[in-house]
């Protein structure tokens, strides 16, 4: 039986759609862009993270990152607990173009987690891989989901601290910055077609 009420199980979900809108928008965030997802929904019920797994929360997060992928077409990526190596569930069909190494094994609450475990029973084709390099994570209870982003993640601050009783943290990544005191990062800075500049090579 749940802890959660069916209530509070869609506050869940309304507050997970907000968090992956924003971090969407943050991140500019466009179709086939990879966003890893940790969530421990033994904190999200007021646990210690990995003590009280609930399907119930798994779902209503599920279902918050669903009702945004519906209109921005990421592929989102959900991180197993540590017995499985933090290992990833993913669409086998968008691991296979991303030419991931795929791995084995079926996530259940009880080794890879209620989170992992929901999304791969609702996901189509569903597989694991080791690593992946992501655009961009939300991490619901301190999971640790770092490991899996690309260089060089920028923390996103969300306009809830929290879901259920599980601290969030997430953050987009952006291209290492190269060169040194002459380069520029600013489009708006960029040589326009009509320019002609002769200072360098």
């Amino acid at each position: 039986m749940s802890e959660l009420s069916e209530e509070t199980l869609k506050g869940i979900s309304n507050q997970v759609q907000t968090i992956v809108r924003e971090l969407a928008e943050a991140g500019k965030l466009s179709s086939g862009q990879l966003l890893v997802i940790g969530a421990s929904t033994s904190e999200v019920i007021g646990h210690r993270i990995g003590t009280a797994g609930a399907v119930e929360a798994a779902a209503a997060i599920f279902a918050g990152v669903e009702s945004v992928r519906r209109d921005i077409p990421f592929i989102p990526v959900f991180q197993c607990c540590e017995h499985l190596n933090r290992a990833l569930v993913i669409e086998q069909s968008a691991a296979l173009q991303l030419g991931l190494e795929l791995v084995h094994a079926i996530p259940v609450p009880k080794a890879g987690g209620s989170m992992a475990a929901y999304a791969y029973g609702r996901f189509v084709e569903p597989c694991l891989v080791e690593s992946i390099e992501a655009h961009a994570g939300i991490d619901i209870g301190d999971t640790f989901i770092g490991m899996h982003l690309k260089r060089v993640a920028v923390p996103i601050r969300p306009s809830t601290q929290t879901i259920g009783s599980a601290h969030v943290t997430m953050a987009i990544t952006r291209p290492k910055l190269i060169g040194g005191v002459r380069a520029v990062y600013d489009e708006e800075s960029k040589l326009k077609p009509e320019q002609s500049l002769f200072h360098c090579e």
